[in-house]
């Protein structure tokens, strides 16, 4: 079962990011899931839609560098799924793509500057990464693990890791982007 959840996780992840809707992934989905993500920093806040940007890029570099196996410059679900596992999730990969999204992230969705997210500014953020909103207030009450109405910055990276890395089916991170079990 662990090898199932994370690669049930990681399909999710593929179908999320093929913005094109093609059955691959390109750089130009990459781009637009970074526009995604800028688009939810405020006007003036070009340092963190710059670092989600570049970590986008970064993730790409590494999709294309080490899943790419025929050179073609589209990775497949296979190849996806592949990469992932050995190095998407690598700790020297990890940090300059996927966290430093999630941090960036984190400090752009912060609009009212209190060093959490608010149930509104996470339904908001789910809303616009496309994320259905019929999950967001389920993954929100899993994230927020103390319980305070409020998910801090280490809640939403340990969501990010455990996402990412755990292989438990019962992990409230699973729920970052929708439940595992799409008819939760």
């Amino acid at each position: 079962m662990p090898v199932r959840v994370k690669s049930q996780k990681f399909s999710m992840l593929f179908d999320w990011f093929d913005q094109g809707g093609d059955g691959v992934l390109t750089h130009d989905d990459f781009q637009a899931m970074g526009d995604l993500f800028t688009a939810l920093a405020a006007e003036d806040d070009q340092e963190n839609a710059s670092a989600m940007r570049e970590a986008f890029e970064e993730w790409w570099r590494v999709l294309l560098t080490h899943g790419d196996a025929d050179g073609d410059g589209r990775i497949t679900r296979k190849e996806f799924l592949d990469v992932m596992e050995a190095n998407v999730t690598d700790p020297r990969n990890f940090e300059k793509a996927v966290l430093a999204i999630a941090d960036a992230l984190m400090r752009a969705l912060d609009t009212n500057g209190d060093g959490v997210l608010s149930k509104d500014e996470y339904v908001r953020m789910y809303s616009a990464l496309g994320i259905p909103p019929e999950h967001s207030g389920e993954a929100f009450r899993r994230l927020d693990r103390d319980g305070d109405g409020a998910i801090s910055h280490e809640e939403f990276r340990t969501a990010i890791r455990e996402f990412y890395l755990s292989t438990d089916d019962k992990a409230p991170g699973n729920w970052l982007i929708g439940p595992l079990d799409k008819t939760a």
